[in-house]
């Protein structure tokens, strides 16, 4: 043990888990951020995300030339990734309309239940039997919603729409599933994000009147445009990839089901009194919370616990 510890390997490889770890959290927090940036933005939701999308194609492909990434697709595949960008549009739309109509905490609680979602999705896209444990999880994810429900009814419109946002960011991480064995993740993600900005840019064509549907963004929100599709988009995803190289997918996903917290803090702090909920709200996302965290948690011990039998 002692010639193991002493080994330079060792240290490179416990600095280089330390340094992922570091890594990880800060990308769970820059995606907390993505909801204060959707706050401060003054652009409708619709036009947020059209930017949003614009700039984070732009840096894929830019990273995708630098990287030397072959794009080549079939027209199968191209029309299955165009068809799931649109999916992400409109949860980021009902994302950041949730927001807009209720706040930051809201948006946030309620997009904690894209577990629940998932979970409810994964069996009839994979032909898969329904998980006792993960039903009695969505009872506890219910009972969460229940006491949102019930204590904060000012913002009753704003669950609503966040709760749609959950339940096709759900749908969207079951169908990205089905493609991310065929290609890289970036050239997954470039071909969706353009699959949503067609999806957003038809929207606004036939909504807008007068065909002046598209309002260029004021001189900050161009600012918080920029971090929001370069940083909080294009570098959050490139260094979730690279970290994956190193740390497991279940510490990355269980990690992840942070950014409520991070977000929720970081909207407190910011806003002060227009993020400040009622207690009932707090109950709800707290057992919200602890059930998205405990699930994994619950798994890993049953697969340790075998591995130790066995």
């Amino acid at each position: 043990m002692q010639q193991l510890s002493l080994n330079p390997k060792f240290f490179v490889l416990k600095n280089l888990l330390i340094s992922s770890h570091l890594k990880l959290h800060l990308i769970v927090l820059i995606y907390g951020f993505t909801a204060i940036l959707g706050k401060l933005i003054t652009l409708p939701a619709p036009q947020l995300v059209w930017y949003r999308m614009l700039i984070a194609i732009i840096t894929f492909y830019l990273f995708i030339r630098w990287k030397k990434t072959d794009l080549s697709i079939s027209r199968k595949q191209f029309f299955k990734l165009f068809g799931i960008g649109s999916v992400v549009a409109i949860h980021w739309i009902t994302f950041f309309g949730a927001i807009k109509i209720a706040n930051v905490s809201v948006a946030l609680g309620c997009l904690a239940t894209t577990t629940l979602f998932t979970s409810l999705l994964e069996p009839f896209f994979f032909r898969k039997r329904i998980n006792a444990l993960e039903v009695m999880v969505g009872i506890l994810i219910i009972i969460g919603l229940y006491m949102i429900f019930r204590f904060e009814t000012r913002y009753t419109t704003g669950v609503i729409v966040a709760l749609i946002s959950a339940f096709l960011a759900g749908l969207f991480t079951v169908l990205n599933k089905i493609m991310v064995n065929n290609h890289k993740a970036s050239v997954i993600s470039f071909y969706e994000m353009m699959g949503g900005l067609t999806c957003i840019t038809i929207y606004l064509l036939f909504s807008g009147s007068g065909g002046h549907s598209l309002s260029l963004p004021s001189p900050s929100d161009f600012i918080y445009l920029l971090v929001l599709g370069v940083v909080c988009t294009a570098y959050a995803f490139a260094v979730q990839v690279d970290i994956m190289k190193h740390l497991t997918a279940y510490i990355v996903a269980l990690t992840i089901n942070l950014e409520p917290v991070y977000g929720i803090l970081m909207a407190w702090f910011l806003f002060g009194e227009s993020e400040r909920m009622t207690d009932g709200f707090y109950v709800g996302t707290t057992i919200i919370l602890i059930s998205v965290l405990g699930f994994p948690l619950y798994h890993y011990y049953q697969r340790r616990k075998s591995q130790t039998i066995l």
